[in-house]
């Protein structure tokens, strides 16, 4: 009994010490088995469009500057949408001979997760894509010029300063870049140069600017920002009027500002953003038909 009650009293003086939580990172620190490396094709993003009796296997992104459910690997751009390779080993021999550039880096990893306003380069073909959404919010094959091909927008994130009081900024994808403007604020969009990585331009985050949408119902439209409402302690939403007159309205985080007034600074998707209803697209078919008739 005198064992016992020293015992207890031990454990009382353990608890007072807080030696308990090292007993508790022991035990937790056991059933945790390290990140997943397997992603099964029903859990793969609706948006790669994946055929779901192909096999039971889609490829895990890799650690990257987009998130999972945000990107599009590689090996989904070249095989499924591209179709220039059939198989995976087909895939894996392209990316291997070096031939495939993200932002102006060779990328030898299949599985890289590529993202919004990504610009991949064949150099062996001569072409080049930037990662862009349609109207349904899916990743679409848009080609554009060796002279667009040479920057992308950015939308800025974090404003911070750093060590020995540094001023930097980080972007949508990952990008930190030290020193800039102090005119740029957070949610502004910056023009990166990919050679240097160095941004020349900035778009201010203000109405009258056209923006596109990037996540919610409504992604993959494109529209001016009519004006933008605060809530304290809530969402700040934005309302957006598209090229038809259509307006809409969606969260801030959301909105990616890529012009100043109507022009935008990179070439648009086909369609220019322009969500139909059922009924348009079907009088629209209707009126092809006829008029090929």
């Amino acid at each position: 009994m005198t064992s016992l009650i020293n015992k207890l009293g031990q454990y009382d003086v353990l608890i007072a010490h807080d030696e308990i939580p090292s007993r508790q990172y022991r035990l937790s620190s056991d059933n945790g088995r390290g990140p997943k490396k397997h992603l099964k094709r029903l859990n793969a993003p609706k948006h790669w469009m994946l055929d779901k009796l192909t096999g039971t296997w889609a490829p895990k992104p890799s650690a990257g500057p987009h998130k999972t459910r945000e990107c599009l690997p590689l090996i989904v751009f070249i095989r499924n949408r591209l179709r220039y390779a059939l198989t995976n080993q087909e895939t894996k021999a392209i990316v291997n001979q070096r031939l495939i550039k993200v932002d102006g880096k060779v990328r030898t990893d299949m599985t890289y997760p590529a993202g919004f306003m990504d610009v991949i380069s064949i150099e062996k073909t001569g072409e080049n894509f930037r990662l862009i959404y349609d109207v349904k919010g899916r990743f679409t094959i848009h080609r554009i010029t060796d002279e667009e091909a040479k920057y992308k927008l950015c939308k800025v994130r974090q404003v911070k300063i750093g060590q020995k009081a540094i001023p930097y900024i980080v972007t949508h994808d990952g990008r930190t870049i030290r020193y800039p403007d102090p005119l740029v604020k957070v949610n502004d969009t910056v023009k990166v140069d990919i050679a240097t990585g160095k941004f020349t331009e900035y778009i201010k985050f203000d109405s009258g600017n056209i923006a596109y949408v990037t996540g919610g119902r409504n992604m993959g439209r494109i529209g001016v920002i009519t004006h933008r409402e605060k809530h304290h302690g809530g969402f700040e939403i934005v309302h957006i009027k598209d090229a038809v007159d259509h307006t809409f309205a969606t969260r801030i985080s959301n909105v990616f500002v890529v012009g100043q007034g109507n022009q935008s600074w990179i070439s648009l998707p086909k369609g220019k953003g322009v969500k139909l209803t059922i009924s348009e697209e079907r009088d629209r078919r209707r009126e092809k038909l006829l008029a090929s008739q």
